[in-house]
């Protein structure tokens, strides 16, 4: 077998697969049966010749790939893949490095020092903060979090990570009213519960009222932790983060940061103003694979109180060979995972190749774009939106729960585009979220034709 030619087909089918976007359907073009017929089988016995099993992969998978790497997917804030990210996502997976220790892959572990040293000065996070890289928000979330779990109850003089949470000071968690799930299935995965969770009153946007955790706050005693929203998931809205900073500093309260994709603005000098104040937040979560555009999967904690960090999550064993306090950094000690891929290599090629101008011109042109969504949707006889677009999420509402539903089923069906529905103040609307970097003029024009065509049919 001949691994070189093996390589080169696939890159093949990989480059037919990029060149194709612009006119490839978003949506899946096999149904279920048909993908598990086309990729099913019994197990097999014996080898196949490596090229045969890639061809086959590439032909039966090919009609249950989602566009989602193009210009016209709009569902759920996914981002796509800038070329250099890709091409060191391939590199990631041939060097084959294990990203937990130093030892176990010194170029993949000074790479992701230099890469979170960037996310920092591109996000005005402080400069002294630890990071550690995960999966996406979900886990940045419960790794932030963590590190607020130990920091609360040890100012009350319990050690979580010797002595658990049985018999721990409750911790109390306030958060607004339209936060992300995420932020609650953190605090299940860390031992808290859902019944920790205090919500407070959000605006019409869904933006945190700090009058209203200033009163939750008043009426706490003992440990607690709150979770501002960079970037609502409906409407893009902004907590006031420099309000909420001020009312957890004089309550003595730890602040978490959920900011998967609204920490981006941070980039755009026209955008910055959204994020005020996060820099003195304890801790933040944030996903690559949104703004920066990087390969799934990928996400970053970040936490102001380094030490706080590092007892959350660090472990040491004697069978490893760990980095010394003043020589290069064990991954491991930072994140939840012993063993992992090497995701700062693809990181640092998006900035890289981007730079401070070219990942500000995505976050602003995904905006733009989202603003004549609004417009130009807004405009249109029968349809309303919902939100002030002042990122990149649109919603978007028809003239009935019925309606809007069929209205995103016919658009999903006609592969134009994809996008997503939800429920927001109990209305159904179609969510349209701008996040990535492939997204032209064009493909936004080509894509508000098909949802007024298809609101115009579903109408009938």
């Amino acid at each position: 077998m001949s691994t070189r030619r093996l390589l080169e087909e696939t890159a093949s089918y990989a480059a037919d697969f990029f060149e194709g976007l612009p006119e490839r359907p978003v949506r899946q073009t096999a149904s279920l049966e048909e993908l598990r017929a086309n990729l099913g089988g019994p197990l097999p016995d014996a080898p196949a010749d490596p090229r045969a099993v890639i061809s086959d992969l590439a032909r039966a998978a090919d009609p249950g790939v989602i566009a989602i790497p193009g210009g016209r997917y709009f569902g759920f804030v996914i981002g796509g893949a800038v070329p250099a990210a890709v091409a060191a996502d391939w590199l990631t997976a041939t060097w084959d490095q294990n990203a937990g220790l130093y030892v176990g892959g010194p170029a993949a572990a000074v790479v992701e020092e230099v890469a979170g040293e960037w996310l920092k000065e591109l996000l005005a996070l402080p400069r002294d903060a630890s990071f550690g890289f995960v999966t996406g928000c979900q886990m940045a979330g419960v790794t932030g979090l963590a590190a607020a779990r130990h920091a609360v109850l040890e100012h009350a003089g319990w050690n979580v990570e010797e002595r658990g949470l049985t018999g721990a000071p409750p911790i109390s968690v306030v958060v607004g009213q339209e936060r992300h799930t995420t932020v609650d299935r953190a605090l299940r995965f860390l031992g808290l519960g859902s019944g920790c969770i205090i919500p407070v009153e959000a605006d019409d946007q869904g933006r945190m009222l700090p009058d209203a955790l200033r009163s939750a706050l008043a009426d706490l005693d003992g440990p607690s932790i709150v979770c501002a929203q960079a970037g609502n998931v409906n409407t893009g809205s902004f907590d006031p983060i420099a309000q909420i900073a001020d009312v957890t500093s004089a309550a003595g309260s730890w602040l978490h940061i959920d900011g998967a994709f609204g920490l981006w603005a941070a980039v755009s000098p026209g955008l910055a103003h959204l994020v005020a104040g996060a820099y003195r937040a304890d801790s933040w979560a944030l996903d690559s694979h949104k703004w920066l555009n990087v390969p799934y999967d990928n996400g970053v904690a970040f936490c102001a109180h380094p030490e706080a960090h590092s007892a959350s999550m660090g472990v040491r064993a004697s069978y490893l060979i760990h980095a010394d306090e003043t020589g290069p950094r064990d991954q491991l000690d930072w994140n939840p995972e012993f063993s992992r891929r090497a995701r700062g290599f693809t990181v640092y090629a998006a900035i890289r190749s981007l730079g401070r101008t070219g990942i500000a011109g995505i976050v602003e042109r995904c905006c733009a774009h989202a603003r004549r969504f609004g417009e130009a949707l807004g405009e249109t006889p029968g349809i309303e939106i919902l939100n002030d677009v002042v990122l990149n999420q649109v919603l978007v509402r028809f003239s009935s729960d019925a309606h809007t539903d069929a209205v995103i089923e016919a658009v999903q069906a006609d592969g134009t585009c994809w996008l997503s529905g939800t429920t927001w103040h109990g209305m159904r609307a179609m969510r349209i979220s701008v996040s990535s970097w492939a997204t032209t003029d064009e493909d936004v024009e080509r894509s508000i034709v098909a949802i007024r065509r298809a609101a115009a049919e579903a109408r009938q």
